[in-house]
């Protein structure tokens, strides 16, 4: 015997010691114990369940009468679970079932239930017939004390694989908690919102839902035009339901109709691993009358379990569809522009470049620019929005139907139709989403102005409502007070602007934009040091803003750039007193026109 196969002997002796060999008085429980699953309530990630512990029985049943089981009863983690097998191959040697098309049942509340109260079920279907689960459905049931509850907990999410990437849903397999939204660094959720994908959810159990082939969010969809695996845009379709009083059959009826889409863009391609979310834009638009999808009707029959086990469900519903009713990724762009009734139209652009969340640029609320934290009554009032460092504006009578300009007088990506703006600026991204280095909106304490330094604010106004700002006021030092007012109008600039329509533009048209929005702004940079050069300002202050990388540099570094020797050079005609050359300096940089400096004398 060799040295290297003595020493694995020897190793598998001790276990065998250790594991194998009971005294007589060994009760069954303590065999468990000993044997227990090596990645059993560990600190360790949970990518599938717990083998059932020696010691414990397994059962089998055979519901259909063909000879084979449909059922696998044993226990996981203490938890009693029960295995459906929906594709008729299950065999009296299996010790758990198979992930392409059966059903696991968890009796949480271990009172001889499943899927009942307080219980989970995870099932897979296999769509195509390829052996392989394409959908993932999970099914959180409320406690029974919580069942008169219209929204919340509970859940029902159906996770769709439609990148062939075996990746749905994430479940912490100890407990059976649906935990999508862990991650690995900044933001590869666990959850499959990389590439492309969708998925259906509601905050409720599915028994308060009137109709389960609709839900809340339906669906969520991700978009991965280059094939990378990252997604590059997300669609967000929500059907906000109605909800019921205690008594009513269904707590939670769902409408048919789309009341709320948000459209988020990653602009400038720049995610990558580690950086797999970087979305920069939202477009959200707001109707009661939004639009209806009951035509929307896509077939799914091997969503229907085996009808022998629908007496174990207290409602068989979630096993009985074939079907599931939802815009999908083709038709989603349609139904927004053509057929939807928009009242309002929310925007907000990630100036600070921090949002890493996995969905999208969360959006900002027409309130208080000053006060912050969730549900306070400000700007963030969201609390999945970032606290300091975007820009929001609000076209609240969908005059601009959710179409874009580039502005002359900040050369940036603007709202057609908003009647206001406001961006908080974080210029360092120091406050990272707003969320204390959390993913989810419900970290620590957030933002409070009494006890950090202030933020600069500037508001945008469209003073004579023809859709385009003409006003701005800046309160560069935060103490709420807006020390400096522009007016396009005062200055004799014409405030019209290209309106680019949204509904016309493809993915590779939005980043085709923000590279001519980034290399515009250096562009007009670079003339602007030509500019102030000439005047005799020492533009080498700023030398770590002349050395852009990326297009987000040219964009970032651009602006900040004119802004800051935009002000100098205002700094200068007032120390010098040139009240002709103040003026001229305004109009060349809300003109975006630089170059007519250059000829300055």
């Amino acid at each position: 015997m060799g040295f290297s196969r003595f020493l694995l002997f020897i190793f598998l002796f001790f276990t065998m010691q250790g594991n194998g060999q009971e005294s007589k008085g060994t009760s069954n429980s303590n065999r468990a114990k000993q044997y227990m699953y090596w990645n059993s309530n560990k600190p360790l990630n949970p990518y599938r369940p717990p083998f059932p512990e020696p010691g414990n029985s397994v059962e089998y049943i055979d519901l259909d009468k063909d000879g084979d089981p449909d059922i696998l009863k044993t226990t996981i983690n203490s938890f009693p679970v029960q295995w459906i097998d929906d594709d008729d191959d299950m065999k009296e040697s299996d010790l758990e079932g198979d992930i392409d098309s059966d059903c696991l049942m968890v009796d949480r509340n271990k009172d001889g239930n499943y899927g009942s109260y307080s219980d989970v079920i995870v099932d897979w279907a296999d769509n195509d017939d390829d052996n392989v689960a394409d959908m993932q459905i999970y099914a959180e049931y409320v406690g029974e004390q919580e069942k008169d509850t219209p929204w919340g907990p509970g859940h029902l999410m159906i996770n769709m694989d439609m990148d062939k990437d075996d990746i749905m849903n994430y479940i912490d397999w100890n407990n059976f908690n649906l935990r999508g939204w862990i991650h690995d660094g900044r933001a590869d959720f666990y959850e499959d919102y990389l590439g492309q994908s969708l998925f259906l959810k509601i905050h409720t159990s599915p028994e308060k839902m009137n109709d389960l082939r609709l839900n809340w969010e339906n669906p969520f969809l991700f978009y991965d035009p280059d094939n990378d695996g990252l997604t590059e845009y997300a669609i967000r379709v929500i059907d906000n339901p109605v909800r019921g009083k205690p008594g009513d059959k269904y707590l939670t009826r769902l409408t048919g109709n789309v009341s709320w889409i948000s459209m988020s863009y990653d602009l400038d391609n720049d995610n990558a691993p580690g950086n797999e979310f970087d979305f920069d834009m939202t477009v959200n638009f707001r109707g009661k009358t939004g639009f209806n999808y009951m035509d929307q009707v896509h077939s799914f029959p091997a969503m229907r379990g085996l009808p022998e086990s629908d007496q174990y469900f207290m409602d068989p519903r979630v096993r009985q569809l074939t079907e599931l009713i939802y815009p999908n990724h083709k038709s989603i762009h349609n139904l927004v522009f053509e057929r939807g009734k928009w009242d309002e139209v929310y925007f907000v652009y990630d100036e600070d470049d921090d949002c890493e969340r996995w969905e999208r640029v969360e959006l900002c609320d027409p309130k208080d620019p000053y006060i912050t934290g969730k549900r306070k009554g400000g700007l963030d009032n969201n609390p999945q929005t970032d606290a300091v460092g975007d820009r929001g504006e609000w076209d609240l009578d969908n005059s601009g139907k959710g179409n874009l300009y580039v502005s002359k007088f900040d050369g940036k990506i603007h709202l057609y139709g908003a009647e206001s703006g406001y961006w908080r600026v974080d210029q360092n991204a120091c406050y990272y989403q707003g969320m204390g280095g959390l993913y989810d909106g419900y970290g620590p304490e957030r933002l409070s102005v009494d006890v950090v330094n202030p933020f600069p604010v500037i508001k945008y106004m469209d003073t004579d409502n023809n859709g385009f700002i003409d006003r701005m006021e800046y309160d560069l030092d935060g103490d709420k007070n807006f020390e400096q007012i522009v007016s396009l109008k005062e200055l004799g600039i014409d405030d019209n602007c290209p309106v680019i329509k949204t509904e016309s533009l493809s993915y590779d048209d939005f980043t085709s934009l923000k590279s001519k929005v980034a290399n515009d702004m250096w562009q007009q940079a670079t003339i602007a040091m030509k500019v102030a050069s000439k005047a005799g300002l020492n533009v080498k202050w700023y030398a770590m803003l002349m050395h852009p990388k990326s297009i987000r540099q040219k964009y970032h570094m651009g602006f900040w750039l004119q802004f800051y020797l935009f002000n100098d050079l205002l700094d200068l005609a007032r120390r010098t007193n040139k009240k002709e050359w103040e003026i001229d300096i305004a109009k060349a940089y809300y003109n975006s026109n630089w170059d007519k400096l250059l000829d300055y004398k």
